[in-house]
């Protein structure tokens, strides 16, 4: 059987204290896998004492935020009154809804050499739009492990194999990860409503006469299996869902069904509206364009 897919090519993009990432999603091919509307590989950014990252408050509507630390810690803030640090292997889950600010900070931690993670955008259902915004983190012992052809994984969010993680997610999806060894192959079936994306972390994988490498995703049609195997061995990120019924719009960092939402909330924060981050004092302006 041959496989329908594509290969989206990453951006490069730097958001703070030179800290680059590259971004998957949104792209002109395929804006959106599921209900994945932003792919971020931040780093890997080796750490030192004159280093921090600084991404001052800015505001959300419309989506939920998911960030994985591979190395590195971080510090994020909100409006919520919330502050929490972000280590290797725990998730911050940030549902916006009607509307919320936040920062990310990070700065040298002895523990960890370098900088990486991984920071994921949901667009929500259009009955979750304009809910009240809302924040968890979920420590790393917490998230359920399973096993698929003797390959352990972790299911960072979303439900498979029976298994359901706590993160409280709005929309049926999967997001997982896991370390291959060189030659590993993989057939992962996926729900005939969902699509699904295959991303590789460090290495390379292989699906028919096609490799991809890290900064690049390898995207499947709905319903179908994700094969791919790993060239190299490496860590790789395996996510999808069932795509939204209603196309999406996405402007700087706003996201919704409907652009007179995206006006409000871009006027909201250009008049100061959006109620303040906790221990913050800078903000990023509103862009021209």
């Amino acid at each position: 059987m041959k496989e329908t897919f594509q290969i989206l090519k990453g951006k490069t993009h730097d958001i703070g204290g030179g800290l680059t990432v590259r971004r998957c999603l949104p792209h002109r091919q395929k804006p959106m896998v599921g209900p994945f509307i932003f792919w971020d590989h931040m780093g890997p950014r080796s750490m030192s004492e004159d280093f921090e990252l600084t991404v001052r408050a800015h505001p959300h509507i419309g989506l939920g935020t998911i960030t994985y630390l591979f190395s590195g810690e971080l510090v994020h803030r909100d409006s919520l009154g919330i502050k929490q640090v972000i280590r290797p292997g725990e998730v911050n889950w940030m549902v916006a809804g009607k509307g919320i600010a936040h920062s990310e900070r990070g700065g040298y931690a002895p523990k960890y050499p370098y900088l990486e993670g991984i920071q994921l955008w949901m667009a929500l259902p259009v009955a979750w739009e304009e809910c009240e915004p809302f924040f968890q983190h979920v420590a790393a012992q917490d998230l359920p492990s399973l096993t698929m052809d003797g390959i352990s994984w972790t299911l960072i969010a979303g439900e498979f194999l029976g298994q359901t993680s706590p993160v409280k997610v709005k929309s049926p999806l999967f997001y997982l990860k896991a370390t291959l060894q060189a030659g590993e192959a993989l057939n992962l079936a996926v729900p005939k409503e969902q699509e699904g994306a295959v991303y590789p972390l460090d290495g390379e994988i292989r699906s028919g006469d096609q490799g991809l490498g890290p900064g690049e995703l390898l995207v499947f049609e709905k319903g179908e299996p994700l094969r791919f195997h790993s060239e190299t061995g490496g860590t790789v990120l395996v996510f999808g869902g069932e795509p939204l019924p209603e196309p999406r719009r996405i402007w700087w960092n706003l996201v919704s069904s409907r652009q007179e939402l995206i006006e409000k909330a871009k006027e909201d924060w250009q008049a100061g509206r959006f109620p303040p981050v906790v221990d913050e004092t800078e903000w990023i302006p509103l862009p021209e364009k």
